[in-house]
């Protein structure tokens, strides 16, 4: 499979789980709204979800998936899932007494996550119910995690960027029962977030074993293998982490401020994860196996085209993406979430969050390309100490805007130590002669700019044509409104990308049917 087919495959199924995903949250903010009950739901949701990306998607995929592609290249398959099989038993021996100690304590965990929580028992005692009910999902995504590292490093790339949309359907269908049972919806949501956790469990085993490669559960033993991956994941849980890190620290200062903040941050968040996911977690995901396999071989120039055809797709996507949502973000979140209990004002006030975390989105995009050129040679201590910095800078930096701009100026700091991050591992590479970017990626860069900055142009006086349909007509006008002004971004961005040159649409269909390892 080739990498931009490897890129799509991983990008149209996120999409999918992240069109499921807001519907969820449209549905949550009509009924949760931005007030206690959703802000205790957030940060309930948060926990989990911060040890999620932070370990299992984070730190733990970054340090499997180069040690199961060596153990495969080296010793086969069958060798590299007895490994698999041994990561998995001290996995579990590891991920259940800290799930049940974190629900025993997760009232002095609330007092670290949300301490502005503690002044209000309701939200605090909300969150804390809720936060033990969703806990659990740690342990059963961070093994989901295990088995989509295997088939990831085996080109099936399809099963585990698919099994988000289990999560979404999931919480889904909790909001619209919980009533007709008689159950709280912050409470049925909250158990949702652990039962999807079964259910993605159930779908990845199934593709395992559908795949051929079944992963069998032996004695815990800490071999050599496992020691060794254990090692790497440790300071790849900082380095793989660092926005997770940052986004954990902007929860902590907006619970400082009044109600609402949590939510504003979250709703904004998710608007901009959207293209992350499809984006960034796309091109890390499928860049990571296949530069581990290059310098596996020692095939350097295989690793130099790679990690330049990788910076070049994260310009290309990510910065329009951020363009995008900077230039028309307000029309976007209207048209999403304002109805029921979000209204005008928390439309103002989310929008301007969004416009604040895309200013990161192509930095975000380019670490994923230059953090996977450190961990595909085992290198996870040089990305953790650049972590530690910008993570550092984020905390200082939100702190002094959040008497500025308030929240907004937890999420522009975010996006801006984003740059930082950048900035720091591209030094590292350079230091050590591991970034060579080719003349291609380097005469088209500016031209993506172009095209870019013409797309925004486009797209603020769109805007501004459609305002009567975006703003005040009917529900389903104001979709079909906000998908014409899409497309037509896209179309015009497409057109301009094609006429600068900062992209050939005959060399895109030739890179998605490229076979691996041709050309």
């Amino acid at each position: 499979m080739s990498f931009a087919r490897s890129v799509a495959t991983v990008g149209g199924l996120t999409m999918l789980s992240r069109v499921a995903g807001f519907a969820r949250d449209v549905l949550t903010a009509s009924v949760l709204g931005a007030g206690p009950v959703a802000d205790a739901f957030f940060v309930a949701l948060k926990l989990p979800n911060f040890f999620r990306r932070l370990f299992a998607e984070g730190a733990f995929s970054v340090a499997f998936v180069p040690l199961f592609s060596e153990r495969l290249q080296r010793d086969g398959r069958a060798a590299a899932l007895a490994f698999a099989g041994e990561a998995l038993a001290v996995l579990l021996c590891v991920l259940v007494p800290f799930t049940v100690l974190a629900v025993a304590a997760m009232p002095h965990l609330m007092t670290v996550l949300a301490p502005g929580f503690t002044g209000d028992a309701g939200r605090f005692d909300l969150a804390v119910d809720y936060a033990r009910l969703t806990f659990p999902y740690l342990m059963l995504v961070s093994l989901v995690a295990l088995l989509g590292g295997v088939l990831n490093a085996l080109d099936r790339f399809g099963p585990f960027a698919a099994a988000p949309v289990a999560f979404n359907l999931t919480l889904i269908a909790a909001l619209l029962l919980a009533p007709r049972i008689g159950l709280d919806r912050g409470a049925a949501m909250a158990a949702a977030v652990s039962l999807s956790g079964i259910v993605q469990l159930v779908w990845m085993a199934w593709a395992c074993r559908a795949a051929g490669a079944t992963v069998a559960l032996p004695r815990p033993r800490l071999t050599p293998g496992v020691r060794r991956l254990f090692r790497l994941a440790g300071p790849a849980a900082i380095g793989a982490g660092v926005m997770q890190i940052n986004l954990f620290v902007d929860v902590i200062l907006a619970s400082l401020l009044p109600s609402g903040a949590v939510s504003f941050l979250y709703y904004a968040d998710r608007l901009n994860q959207l293209p992350l996911g499809i984006i960034g977690i796309a091109i890390g995901t499928a860049l990571l196996p296949l530069l581990s396999r290059h310098v596996a071989a020692g095939d350097h120039a295989a690793v130099r085209h790679d990690l330049s055809r990788a910076l070049e797709f994260s310009l290309l996507l990510g910065l329009p993406a951020a363009v995008a949502l900077v230039a028309v973000g307000h029309p976007i979140v209207a048209v999403l979430f304002e109805r029921g209990a979000f209204g005008p004002a928390e439309t103002a006030a989310t929008a301007h969050t969004l416009a604040a975390y895309a200013v990161g989105i192509p930095a975000y995009v380019v670490t994923k390309v230059l953090s996977a050129a450190f961990f595909a040679r085992q290198d996870t201590a040089t990305p953790v100490r650049i972590a530690i910095a910008v993570t550092v800078a984020n905390g200082l930096l939100a702190f002094a805007l959040l008497h500025v701009i308030a929240h907004v100026g937890i999420a522009l700091a975010t996006g801006l130590t984003a740059w930082l991050n950048v900035a720091l591992l591209v030094a590292a590479l350079r230091r050590r002669g591991l970034l060579e970017v080719d003349e291609r990626a380097r005469r088209r860069a500016p031209r993506i700019v172009l095209a870019s900055a013409g797309m925004a142009f486009g797209l603020a006086g769109a805007a501004a044509l459609l305002d009567p349909w975006l703003f005040a007509a009917p529900g389903a006008v104001r979709l079909a409104a906000l998908a014409v002004l899409v497309a037509g971004g896209g179309a015009l961005y497409a057109g301009l990308a094609h006429a600068l040159g900062a992209a050939r649409l005959g060399e895109v269909r030739d890179l998605l049917r490229r076979r691996r390892g041709q050309g």
